[in-house]
């Protein structure tokens, strides 16, 4: 086994497609999230800051006498829910969104980071990001914050690496045809002021499939990206 790949979030949606497509043959993958997607399943709750740390033990334990080739920790896991102005939201929902979206992929990050120091082949970190970390929806106020949170730790974190270090990078992947569009969609326009648009974007066949997401963001580990960059799929 030369690849050891951890996806967050791999139950459904882009996490399924990725863990679907890696591109390297015989890598064991890893899909860190409450359902199970793929064959390995590591249950957690990454809203809850108890199941962090079980994360962390994880890679490290993992990652103590790994001799493989190349380590991936794609971050995907995160929420739109709940939408609407957040001084009407549930606080519990909004508090477990705001530790899924924004804490999380911190705090897991750092994790990936400190297990896999020790080591000397290639590493890479891909969080997931969208066009939400620049653009403000009303009613997307703990995903908006989450996204830009991601970018900007990406950027920072991508100066800290050393010339052979871990390469730390995130991509938005455009509007995606999953689940979460579905609910976005169901939302009414008093809660969610932007969703005609969203609306119009499923109606036109604009929507990217969770596959070719999934192509994109794999395509980025042979690229000559700088550490930290913030890549959105339909720039490139």
């Amino acid at each position: 086994m030369s690849t050891l790949v951890w996806i967050s979030g791999a139950s459904a949606g882009i996490g399924a497609a990725l863990a679907a497509a890696v591109p390297f043959p015989g890598a064991r993958v890893v899909d860190i999230s409450r359902g199970g997607g793929t064959a390995e399943h590591f249950r957690a709750d990454l809203s809850e800051p108890a199941d962090w740390s079980r994360v962390a033990d994880h890679f490290a334990a993992e990652l103590a006498a790994y001799a493989g080739e190349r380590v991936i920790f794609i971050h995907n896991a995160g929420t739109v829910t709940p939408i609407g102005p957040a001084a009407g939201a549930d606080p519990a929902a909004y508090a477990r969104a705001v530790l899924l979206n924004s804490a999380a992929p911190q705090v897991l990050g750092a994790a990936f980071l400190r297990a896999s120091a020790h080591l000397s082949c290639e590493r890479h970190l891909i969080m997931l990001s969208s066009g939400a970390a620049k653009t403000a929806y009303a009613g997307w106020s703990s995903y908006n914050a989450g996204k830009a949170a991601v970018e900007h730790w990406v950027r920072t974190v991508g100066q800290e690496q050393p010339a052979d270090g871990c390469r730390v990078i995130s991509v938005a992947p455009g509007v995606v045809d999953t689940a979460m569009q579905s609910a976005i969609r169901a939302t009414d326009e008093t809660d969610f002021p932007s969703v005609a648009r969203f609306h119009d974007l499923k109606r036109s066949g604009a929507l990217t499939t969770p596959e070719a997401a999934a192509a994109g963001i794999w395509s980025l580990v042979g690229r000559d990206l700088a550490n930290g960059s913030t890549v959105d799929l339909r720039d490139l």
